[in-house]
């Protein structure tokens, strides 16, 4: 909103110079394309940020968050509310590789959570995929943290551990199905992750905080030969222990988004009730109070994590359907 990407687009600030924000989230088809038969008019469809150009490498192999022609709309691309427009509308239109139909069981609210749940689920893909039965340690209790939490206890990986600083989120972390919690205020969080796994440290580590000293405990709690995933943007420059990384054969893995469909794994996980994503869905404002809303989850006012915003015309468009 202040500066980067999408602040500066479509020719500088402010921000709102012909450009609109937003993205994970849902709606209701309203129309379609030509030739679309994939969907029907009054569906709901949850939608991935990412669509990439279709024809790169990396697009091929299934890695379109990491499209080779990003920021490119020319070429194909989308970042719906990064580099095209977003979801702050009434109306958006989606290419249908992004969709996915939501069912009847799940509220609207709950199909804004799938890509914050799919983005977890990519970081565990990329770090192995199932992890029944291995030890995965989550850093920052944020929305792709707590979601973190929820997806690898689905999988099965055992124990699942949560480090931070806010007891209200360790909590909440502990509800969808974290082992232990750990406030790195009151613990050191290497020492007691060695305790909980025979002294060798954890097999997946994913750090979705992004500071110096954070960065660095993943690099120390991690077993030999094991995986980070690195999901937080950091804001400055980090020095880290990169040598006790390679001594000990430690993978890092760098994700963006939700890669590789994870999407649509993560929904089918929501949609078997394998884990409440709702528990992270704090605040709710209509589209006409947006200012409130960002406010919310900028500043984090009342411990704000998923802040929802509705828009009660796509109900209308529903009904309509019916």
């Amino acid at each position: 909103m202040h500066s980067g990407s999408p602040a500066s687009i479509h020719g500088g600030l402010p921000f709102n110079k012909s450009f609109t924000p937003g993205h994970e989230y849902m709606g209701t088809v309203a129309a379609l394309g030509p030739d679309v038969d994939e969907f029907k008019i009054g569906e709901r469809v949850s939608v991935e940020i990412h669509a990439g150009c279709g024809q790169c490498k990396r697009c091929r192999q299934g890695m379109y968050t990491s499209c080779l022609n990003y920021g490119k709309p020319e070429k194909g691309h989308r970042a719906n509310g990064f580099t095209t427009d977003g979801g702050f509308a009434e109306y958006a239109v989606n290419h249908i590789n992004t969709l996915a139909r939501v069912p009847d069981g799940m509220s609207d609210a709950e199909a804004t959570l799938v890509v914050t749940a799919g983005t977890s689920m990519y970081g565990l893909t990329e770090l192995g995929g199932l992890v029944a039965g291995e030890s995965v340690v989550v850093i920052g209790p944020g929305p792709i943290g707590l979601l973190a939490v929820a997806v690898a206890k689905a999988l099965g990986a055992s124990p699942v551990i949560l480090t931070g600083t806010r007891n209200k989120r360790l909590a909440i972390g502990q509800e969808l199905g974290a082992d232990r919690v750990i406030n790195i205020n009151d613990e050191n969080a290497v020492s007691v992750v060695k305790q909980l796994t025979n002294g060798i440290g954890a097999d997946y580590v994913v750090e979705c905080a992004g500071t110096e000293a954070t960065l660095n405990q993943a690099i120390h709690m991690t077993n030999r030969g094991g995986k980070i995933c690195l999901a937080a943007f950091p804001h400055e420059a980090a020095t880290l222990d990169i040598a006790h990384l390679v001594r000990n054969n430690i993978y890092a893995y760098g994700i963006r988004g939700e890669g590789r469909s994870a999407t649509h794994r993560a929904m089918e996980l929501m949609a078997a009730k394998r884990f409440d994503a709702t528990k992270i869905h704090t605040h709710t404002f209509p589209l006409a109070d947006l200012p409130t809303a960002l406010r919310y989850a900028r500043d984090r006012v009342d411990d704000a994590i998923k802040v929802v915003v509705t828009n009660r015309k796509a109900e209308a468009i529903a009904s309509a359907a019916e």
